[in-house]
């Protein structure tokens, strides 16, 4: 009964996990400017306005990732998702690095307020993505991404048995998404002691990058 009240739990914490993470992925792009303003439409989500890119390919690229590191999170494999921002000659620019220490199983599963705890720690997350741009320097133009994922022990991506989630690409990433020249560390949020999920925020930006002029 334990290891099935540990799984519902696990699959509760990761799905709202994902939810918020996607959401992230989204809002990153939009406050970095990777994207015109017009592909975006504002929303809110834990009473955070937040912007959600329309663009169907955009779209589906995103929450097809977000389905896949679901699966590596409930299965306990989950040790960081990475979303880079490359230039135009795909070197990285900084990195925006969510590392989850791990989901604590150990409450009941009429602790509620453990999962609302949960969902206003992750607002506070957003509100810091919100103000981020504030604290990084400048893209230059024609800029991509890409989101990277690192699991325990190194091990592959494996999905379940869903069709869609077995075709993703997942592809081993090359040392030039890893590395970035002379990384800056900014910190911008952590989860407390006592939260049902540990997990921080920060950027890794690199030193002396070029900027657009304009």
């Amino acid at each position: 009964m334990a290891g099935n009240r540990d799984t519902n739990i696990r699959q509760i914490a990761s799905d709202i996990f994902c939810e918020f993470l996607e959401v992230a992925i989204h809002q990153i792009l939009h406050i970095r400017g990777l994207y015109p303003e017009g592909v975006f439409e504002r929303k809110k989500k834990y009473g955070v306005p937040v912007s959600m890119c329309r663009h169907p390919d955009l779209t589906k690229y995103i929450s097809d990732a977000v389905k896949g590191i679901g699966c590596a999170m409930r299965k306990g494999e989950l040790q960081s998702v990475v979303v880079v921002i490359l230039d135009q000659e795909k070197k990285p620019l900084e990195r925006f690095v969510f590392e989850v220490a791990s989901i604590d199983p150990s409450l009941q599963q009429s602790d509620d307020k453990y999962f609302v705890d949960l969902e206003e720690s992750l607002r506070a997350f957003l509100l810091r993505i919100n103000i981020s741009d504030s604290m990084l320097e400048k893209l230059p133009g024609d800029t991509s991404f890409n989101i990277l994922v690192y699991t325990k022990g190194g091990s592959a991506m494996v999905t379940d048995d869903t069709p869609y989630l077995q075709e993703f690409p997942w592809m081993a990433a090359d040392d030039s998404l890893v590395a970035l020249d002379r990384p800056k560390m900014i910190p911008l949020k952590a989860t407390s002691s006592g939260s049902l999920l540990k997990m921080q925020l920060y950027v890794e930006e690199a030193s002396g990058r070029p900027t657009d002029v304009t």
